[in-house]
């Protein structure tokens, strides 16, 4: 096949796809931000209770809560909106131009940076610290995982009205589903292991013991609650 007759296929591939895909773009998004507003309210939940229930002096307990707060309303919704971004861009365009291995790769190595500008790993931890080349991988696999995800889900052709209505098209069987979604949680808590063994990677002004608790909470609520729906999408 000649590469002119490629790009022609390529384009007319898209011109089939292109309603699909926005249309899908629009469920992924929705979905994606109902997620991360769902953690961040449970984060709040968690760092009241453990602030409440913790021996703490009341200068350290205003400085916690606050960290938290800004935290919340500020770094963690802009950054993780700039992920959603990102990834959801990157499987568009990809499905758009072609996704060879190659096209693939140089995607990733293209946009990676920007992703993990939007990371709270990238924020809140040393930069020169001996584990955070260890994260910053760790990270680009979950990109990389996000990304391929996120095109399966995009190029669904089948009628669908919601997000459980896409993960059924996308993934025929609730194991298929539950590999992917594996997949994703494990980055997630091979990244906070890391922290938990040595927390001086963390860069924050006070409470990392705290921190590091309500990000273990915080993931194993999110498994669960993932898990659940997963399982109420296939019952």
């Amino acid at each position: 096949m000649n590469k002119t007759f490629k790009i022609h296929r390529i384009r007319e591939d898209w011109y089939k796809l292109k309603d699909y895909v926005e249309r899908n773009y629009k469920i992924l998004e929705d979905k994606m931000i109902e997620q991360m507003e769902n953690a961040l309210e449970y984060g709040r939940e968690l760092i009241d209770r453990e602030l409440d229930m913790g021996i703490l002096n009341v200068i350290a307990k205003p400085v916690i809560k606050s960290f938290y707060d800004r935290w919340c309303d500020k770094d963690a919704k802009v950054g993780t909106l700039k992920q959603i971004k990102v990834t959801l861009d990157c499987g568009k365009e990809l499905l758009k131009n072609g996704a060879s291995q190659e096209s693939f790769n140089n995607m990733i190595n293209e946009n990676f940076q920007e992703y993990l500008e939007g990371d709270q790993t990238y924020l809140y931890c040393s930069k020169n610290h001996k584990n955070f080349p260890k994260l910053k991988e760790i990270t680009k696999k979950s990109f990389e995982s996000q990304v391929r995800d996120t095109m399966k889900f995009l190029k669904i052709q089948e009628e669908v009205e919601n997000y459980g209505d896409l993960t059924r098209a996308a993934f025929k069987t609730k194991k298929e589903a539950y590999d992917a979604l594996s997949e994703q949680l494990d980055y997630n808590d091979q990244g906070i292991k890391i922290v938990e063994k040595d927390s001086s990677i963390l860069n924050v002004p006070a409470g990392k013991s705290i921190i590091i608790k309500i990000l273990r909470k915080g993931f194993n609520e999110t498994k669960r609650e993932l898990i659940n729906n997963l399982d109420s999408t296939y019952n």
